[in-house]
């Protein structure tokens, strides 16, 4: 019974430090876009070389 004291204040401080994480995380945009991270594994990567070898034919031409 004489921990109960410390648990208490530090149970408080963790949900504080827990709090303000999400609000930090929340104001930046952490959780704005929730669906396409899941739509990402479904888009063909063809897209994404094709941009990449566009990137490389203009680096060349200098």
């Amino acid at each position: 019974m004489e921990i109960i004291p410390f648990l208490i204040p530090l149970a408080i401080i963790l949900a504080l430090f827990f709090i303000g994480g999400f609000i930090w995380m929340t104001m930046k945009g952490q959780y704005d876009d929730l669906e396409t991270p899941g739509h990402r594994m479904l888009l063909d990567e063809t897209q994404i070389n094709n941009v990449d070898n566009a990137n490389q034919t203009q680096k060349g031409d200098l």
